[in-house]
């Protein structure tokens, strides 16, 4: 046999179409090419695969060898594909024999080392959901063959059978029937959740007040306070304040983090609580590079975004969450490639009031003037706050709570009511309150006369858009909902009015 065809998968996005690998070999001077819109990472298996395949006592063949990674017009990139190429030269020059038929019931993928151990992938999770989506029938009967590193991960998906094999050496015994790879056994996964806790925070009843709703409803929320007021604390214990994860959120998350390369597994069914440093490009915020990867806000999915010192960001960098918090994903286009990446997160952001941070503060310590406050605040453009439900000013601790050894509300305490008000609105409109469109805005948080009037002097009045009156019906009925109540009334409406313009901005 001088042709041999298997099948691997790629990434594109979250998406991971089947390629197929066939290494074909012929007479000719001694060559070794790669086709098929390779990028750098596959073309230089050529390198890694001669010398694994010597390495474990086969002999490379000094023939015209063509792997051609096939459809040709779909962009390949990683070493993922080092290891069905290896095999498919030895079953081309048949130093293996394997029908072609039992090939069949496979798919392959693996970085190997110059020695033929098999080095971990990213994307598994991703590979194994699209094997399921495309042939969900064939899915029961075909065995994906992986290195041991990212057994435990691909698991997670379920209906597969994984197989972990240590190198090339295992995978052709395997192939061979000498040495049977036994599928993967699933072990019960983890899911401590190690969340700092609320009681830690000292006094702030306004600011865990306002925490409270934005978990409760999944609202974005921005806080501004001189420094040391304990904004970062409270940003942090948003993730311990959610619902647990559900089996659909928890693989969601978890094949974003492997597409990253990131994945952990005692991460399994945790809320992802994602900080970017101010100095992080556009790209690592919201995705990209040749090949598109998952950005802060889609490994945020399901969890929060922690942007501290917010107008520190670039102008250009903030202006791109615009789209995310409002659709919830993002797309991302290249010259030869498109992804699109879920990006349902909680923006949770914290800034100061001035340049200098101590504005109003009580010691009187401020020197910036008008101008250049307005200056910090307005790196803040109006179309970013405007979609940010939550706004509230926190105040310097005062030293009293400070000192004070009185606990205050668990975390455990404080998501008991978060769970059961978000478990009113899965079963009220199958979504989280922030979530809610236009439509499913009037038919589940239309305010009873008083409120509905109390908003309408308030939009004269502030000047709020349309998109900040949607806003305020969402934030009032979540307070609504947290109150027990069947309608938002206009307490409630007052209430979420008061956060919408907490900052004066």
């Amino acid at each position: 046999m001088s042709l041999a065809v298997l099948r691997s998968r790629a990434l594109a996005g979250l998406a991971a179409p089947e390629v197929t690998v066939e290494v074909h070999l012929a007479a000719g001077l001694p060559s070794f090419a790669l086709v098929g819109l390779p990028d750098t990472e596959v073309k230089e298996a050529r390198d890694r695969v001669r010398a694994a395949i010597q390495n474990c006592g086969f002999e490379f063949p000094q023939r015209r060898i063509t792997a051609n990674l096939a459809p040709a017009d779909l962009p390949k990139e990683s070493g993922r594909f080092d290891l069905p190429i290896a095999l498919g030269i030895l079953i081309a020059s048949g130093q293996i024999r394997v029908a072609a038929a039992a090939l069949d019931g496979y798919e392959f993928a693996g970085e190997l080392a110059l020695s033929g151990e098999l080095r971990a992938i990213h994307g598994s999770l991703a590979m194994c959901a699209a094997i399921l989506r495309s042939s969900r029938e064939d899915a029961a009967t075909r065995s994906f063959v992986l290195p041991c590193a990212n057994a435990a991960e691909a698991a997670l998906i379920g209906g597969l059978s994984i197989l972990p094999a240590k190198n090339l050496l295992h995978v052709c015994a395997h192939l061979l029937e000498r040495e049977i790879i036994a599928p993967y056994a699933v072990a019960p996964v983890p899911t401590f959740r190690d969340y700092p806790d609320l009681s830690e925070v000292k006094g702030q009843a306004p600011a865990k007040r306002v925490l409270e709703i934005a978990a409760a409803g999944g609202h974005s929320l921005l806080l501004s306070g001189p420094p040391g007021a304990g904004k970062s604390m409270l940003a942090q214990r948003l993730p311990g304040l959610l619902p647990p994860m559900t089996s659909v959120e928890a693989l969601e998350s978890a094949a974003l983090h492997s597409l990253a390369g990131c994945f952990k597994l005692e991460h399994w069914a945790q809320r992802p609580f994602r900080a970017p440093h101010h100095s992080a490009s556009a790209a690592a915020l919201v995705g990209g590079g040749a090949t598109p990867r998952p950005g802060e806000i889609s490994l945020a999915h399901h969890g929060a975004l922690f942007l501290d010192e917010l107008p520190e960001f670039g102008r250009g960098v903030l202006e791109a969450l615009r789209e995310p918090l409002e659709t919830g994903h993002i797309h991302i286009a290249r010259a030869t490639q498109r992804a699109e990446f879920p990006a349902r997160f909680q923006l949770i952001a914290e800034m100061n009031p001035c340049p200098c941070g101590w504005l109003a503060h009580p010691s009187g310590r401020c020197r910036c003037t008008p101008d250049q406050v307005a200056r910090y605040r307005g790196k803040l453009s109006g179309p970013l706050l405007d979609r940010i439900d939550l706004m509230l000013d926190v105040p310097a601790v005062d030293q009293r709570e400070l000192s004070s050894r009185t606990p205050g509300e668990s975390s455990a305490t404080v998501r008991a009511r978060v769970g059961a008000c978000r478990a009113l609105q899965l079963q009220r409109q199958g979504k989280a309150n922030a979530a809610l469109s236009p439509k499913e805005i009037e038919r589940y948080a239309e305010p009873d006369a008083a409120g509905l009037q109390l908003l309408h002097q308030a939009m004269s009045r502030l000047g709020l858009s349309a998109r900040a009156y949607h806003r305020v019906l969402k934030v009032a009925r979540t307070v609504a909902d947290l109150a027990g109540a069947a309608q938002s009334d206009s307490a409630h409406i007052a209430e979420a009015i008061h956060y919408r313009r907490g900052l004066g901005i």
